[in-house]
């Protein structure tokens, strides 16, 4: 079985250029199959979810893009990823949501009774989110958490160094998290995925689109009108469809 995960595995950095941010492209079972030989094999793997936001912000930022093209794995973490993709003539199987694998990370500590570490989010986000893995998730071994209000970086790389977690889940916002993670990946043989807002969902703290929003891929839209100050973010959206299109015209 691993054998064919190693070479299923080589085979995934065949990747889908959109915009200048190259997107992995199998499907969300594959994925997960990747990410147990990972865990399995205490490999060091960096994972970007990225949407259009990220894949705009990129562009702007060539240090930026460089850290998440040479991420492990480039996940599309948004509908208009997708949308470009096949508008490009270079179709992505599936849209993979950060909050998904979140959860699916999570789940599979537990099932394999590994050590997962929190960072980011507000103090009481990130105590929820503890809370709900301790309650839930019974054989996780929580090894710490600490908050995204912090000034001096030392203190929390020290303590993933010294308690060596499997899993790192990271919630500082891009490109913040992105660029934390890749400095120090190095600290632990682990995996590490920057995921944004997703602790304030996965706690309760925030409700996520219900499914119907979900399965018509509207979940920003959910978040639009629960949310109105987010009004200014969601016009990357169109700018980034703008983009696409004028892509697809000099192909």
């Amino acid at each position: 079985m691993y054998n064919n995960t190693l070479k299923e595995n080589a085979m995934h950095k065949n990747r889908v250029d959109i915009l200048g941010t190259e997107f992995d492209n199998f499907t969300e079972k594959q994925f997960h199959k990747y990410l147990d030989y990972d865990l399995d094999t205490k490999a060091n793997k960096f994972i970007v979810t990225a949407n259009p936001e990220i894949v705009l912000s990129a562009r702007k930022d060539s240090k930026f893009l460089k850290i998440i093209n040479n991420a492990d794995y480039v996940i599309p973490d948004g509908i208009g990823i997708i949308k470009g993709a096949k508008s490009l003539g270079t179709p992505l199987h599936e849209r993979i949501t950060g909050f998904d694998t979140l959860k699916y990370l999570i789940e599979t500590a537990d099932r394999k009774q590994l050590k997962v570490y929190l960072l980011g989010a507000k103090p009481e986000v990130i105590k929820a989110t503890a809370d709900k893995i301790e309650k839930d998730y019974p054989q996780v071994d929580l090894v710490g958490y600490h908050d995204g209000y912090f000034k001096d970086d030392a203190p929390i790389v020290d303590e993933i160094a010294e308690k060596k977690p499997n899993v790192i889940l990271v919630a500082l916002g891009y490109p913040k998290q992105e660029y934390f993670i890749e400095k120090y990946r190095q600290k632990a043989d682990a995996i590490w995925i920057g995921v944004g807002g997703s602790f304030d969902v996965f706690s309760g703290t925030k409700k996520r689109a219900p499914k119907v929003f979900q399965k018509l891929s509207l979940e920003w839209f959910y978040r639009l009108i629960t949310e109105p100050t987010r009004f200014g973010r969601m016009l990357a959206i169109p700018k980034y469809m703008k983009l696409i299109k004028q892509e697809k015209n000099r192909k």
